[in-house]
């Protein structure tokens, strides 16, 4: 599952200030009316009034840091399940309920495919730990019920991620002899 979007601004979608060292951002994934996916980052201040046109598939808070010229920015812009799930899931993130629920279910799809690891839940029960295979980092999701509307709701926000599924073809029936 790969997507392309926008690396992160280096401006307020909303009020085009500049972002600064240690800024508090909001970012969004949205998709547009055209099945864009769309990346709006803003600082946290503007984001009480912010209305993306479209479907906000999930949205998250981090820390504003400048960008080092060694890094590749190629890659930010190609983003993967499990660049998301980095993204998403880093600890000084804040998640909302739809964000939380991505999370849920990118931890799934990653221990399936072996890109994560298990390791228990922490001291209080309240999160599963995680241990990403490639770089050895630890990563807390918040335990959550895996019920059928759990993943009609996760399938709704992949479809504006990764496209709708493709409609099965119906079977031609034979015609009577």
């Amino acid at each position: 599952m790969d997507m392309h979007l926008q690396p992160l601004a280096s401006a307020c979608h909303v009020s085009g200030e500049p972002f600064t060292d240690g800024a508090r951002i909001v970012s969004y994934l949205v998709r547009a009316a055209t099945l864009e996916i769309m990346r709006y980052d803003l600082l946290e201040a503007q984001a009480a009034g912010f209305s993306p046109d479209g479907f906000v598939a999930c949205r998250w808070v981090h820390v504003f840091a400048t960008r080092h010229g060694h890094e590749d920015a190629a890659r930010a812009l190609k983003m993967s399940a499990e660049n998301l799930f980095i993204t998403l899931a880093d600890p000084t993130n804040e998640l909302n309920v739809e964000s939380t629920r991505l999370v849920q279910f990118l931890a799934l799809m990653l221990e399936r495919k072996k890109q994560l690891r298990p390791r228990g839940r922490n001291a209080d029960g309240t999160r599963n730990v995680y241990e990403h295979t490639k770089t050895k980092q630890l990563f807390e999701v918040p335990v959550g019920d895996l019920t059928p509307e759990f993943f009609v709701a996760v399938q709704e926000q992949l479809s504006v991620l990764v496209g709708a599924p493709k409609p099965k073809a119906e079977p031609v029936a034979a015609p009577a002899p």
